[in-house]
């Protein structure tokens, strides 16, 4: 953990991010194939299976799914998952607070960037919080429809959050950087947050391409004009080099979390894992 604190993050997340690229084929292959033993990649429900397709490291890691592979259920009052990982944590939003691990807690300002008027629809809600790993499919989809309204860089450190560093660095996802993506919905305000972390500095969204690695400072983009993009249920919404975290956040009297759901679970994409509240 000391060690994650005097590491150079920022540069050796650009370092990756080059080497993540390069697309010399004896450089690559090698990579690639170290990769696919190392994190037990599979390739089965990829749309390309043969490891030699990928160019790069990236490539791989970013790779598409069949378009069957995921089936996607016809009840639209039902919540899907964002991404293939493990449940770290999910429940209630209580006194604007989060739960990260057991026994330690963030708050929904930190995590959206100081910005209390962006945290009220969220406060006193309903979180679940899903970490993706090395070997996982690495792009993000839609929980339910949604509309966007505002994404929002926030800058920050890029600490690991694989489950040791989640359960012992206190408030973790409020810490790194991530980008907040605030969308209107048919359950409410919804929230999908993309976290960085360490070699995993570069995350994508479907309507502005590349919105990490810039200049570490806040923007704000809003989507105020007569088309702003509107995502379906299951679709794709972004993506992120290797493993890294997303968050979504609902308002109260929202959604419910699947009866069975619990921290360590594992989810894939379009898996149902809450439905719309009724009273």
């Amino acid at each position: 953990m000391i060690l994650q604190w005097l590491l150079p993050q920022h540069l050796l997340s650009r370092l990756m991010h080059s080497i993540a690229r390069c697309e010399w084929p004896w450089f690559s292959r090698r990579l690639i194939t170290y990769a696919m033993r190392r994190h037990a990649i599979d390739l089965n429900q990829a749309v390309e299976t043969d490891p030699t397709y990928y160019r790069s490291f990236n490539h791989l890691f970013t790779r598409a799914l069949k378009p069957d592979a995921r089936p996607l259920s016809n009840d639209p009052d039902e919540l899907v998952s964002p991404a293939d990982g493990m449940v770290s944590a999910l429940g209630d939003i209580r006194d604007g607070e989060l739960i990260q691990a057991k026994g330690m807690a963030y708050t929904l300002e930190e995590l959206l960037g100081g910005n209390t008027a962006l945290a009220e629809p969220f406060r006193d809600g309903r979180f679940v919080t899903i970490y993706l790993s090395p070997s996982d499919y690495h792009r993000v989809h839609m929980p339910c429809d949604g509309v966007l309204a505002e994404m929002i860089h926030v800058p920050g450190r890029l600490f690991s959050v694989n489950t040791v560093t989640t359960r012992l660095l206190p408030r973790l996802f409020a810490r790194n950087e991530r980008v907040v993506n605030l969308f209107r919905s048919d359950f409410g305000p919804m929230a999908s947050i993309l976290v960085g972390a360490i070699f995993v500095s570069s995350t994508d969204t479907v309507w502005a391409g590349t919105v990490t690695p810039r200049r570490l400072r806040n923007t704000h983009w809003r989507y105020r004009d007569t088309a702003p993009p509107s995502l379906q249920r299951g679709e794709e919404m972004g993506r992120f080099n290797m493993g890294s975290t997303v968050i979504l956040l609902f308002p109260p009297d929202s959604v419910v979390w699947r009866d069975d759901l619990r921290p360590g679970d594992r989810v894939r994409v379009r898996e149902t894992i809450g439905r719309r509240y009724s009273a």
